[in-house]
């Protein structure tokens, strides 16, 4: 974010989805003439629009509650929630003083971002795109995705899934731009097979669908909402708690073919949830870009 920012130190912001390179001329980032929510990691350092930045370390993690994949068959698509394996503290009631976030665990997903700006002046935009990669062996049989290019060609049934990033560790590594060079940070994309999923609703195929069903397992055969997997369940409990009081979103517009499910308020501050995660105490002394 700043020439002279400390590479240790973690930022949670708002970017808009869809990568605007920092060289782009036109007025209006809504020209951009080729689809950038999504670049595939074997051709991000031969691209313009991800290499400039990339080798820049601009490079940030895209947090969410999961994502979802469409399978194709006779008579629709069936979608399928893709998220991390959740533990019972995912639904462990929070007592006042608690440090540690016990909620969801948030999906960790590689990203590269850019700072435009206008060429008349004005506010700075941030964007990001996020990195994929071939897809895991579990979950290949679900979803051909056809990828398309910078110049909208489409590829031929290419499996793909959202990079994602396995432990603090691998996250500390992506975003320390100083002390792990480009080279070395592009070796943690790699597809994982530490996810899991489970058939939802097509009640989810509409993007003004904004609820707890919309994660909810159901049973192929009959087309039902079932007891599902606790990890289903836990995430059912603490999205409806969540909920209790808080106002209505407005909708996110989103690239066609994906959707990714908004992460509720929840009850703790947003200084206290992401506390943890941001870096406590402790934390390594902090290290200054080098050039």
């Amino acid at each position: 974010l700043h020439k002279d920012a400390d590479s240790s130190e973690r930022v949670l912001m708002d970017m808009r989805w869809g990568l605007i390179p920092s060289w782009f001329k036109q007025d209006d980032p809504s020209k951009m003439p080729f689809n950038t929510s999504n670049c595939r990691s074997d051709t991000m350092l031969n691209k313009a629009s991800y290499k400039d930045a990339l080798l820049k370390g601009k490079r940030c993690v895209v947090l969410a509650d999961g994502f979802y994949e469409w399978q194709q068959h006779t008579g629709g698509k069936q979608p399928y929630f893709i998220h991390f394996p959740q533990t019972k503290d995912a639904v462990a009631e929070e007592k006042e003083g608690d440090e540690e976030w016990k909620g969801w665990r948030l999906l960790t997903m590689a990203g590269i971002f850019d700072c435009w700006k206008p060429p008349a002046g004005g506010e700075a935009l941030y964007t990001y795109t996020i990195i994929t990669v071939d897809a895991s062996k579990d979950l290949s049989f679900i979803h051909h995705r056809q990828v398309r290019g910078d110049k909208g060609a489409a590829g031929q049934g290419r499996k793909l899934m959202p990079a994602i990033l396995d432990g603090d560790e691998a996250i500390r590594k992506w975003l320390d731009f100083a002390e792990v060079p480009t080279q070395e940070a592009v070796k943690l994309i790699q597809p994982i097979e530490s996810v899991v999923f489970h058939p939802v609703s097509t009640f989810v195929n509409s993007i003004r669908n904004n609820a707890p069903e919309c994660l909810a397992a159901i049973e192929l055969g009959a087309k039902k909402e079932v007891k599902g997997t606790p990890s289903s369940q836990a995430m059912l409990g603490w999205l409806r708690n969540s909920q209790e009081g808080s106002s209505q979103k407005k909708e996110n517009n989103l690239p066609k073919g994906t959707k990714f499910s908004p992460s509720p308020s929840p009850k703790k501050t947003s200084a206290g949830i992401l506390q943890q995660w941001l870096g406590k105490e402790g934390d390594p002394p902090a290290k200054k870009h080098k050039a």
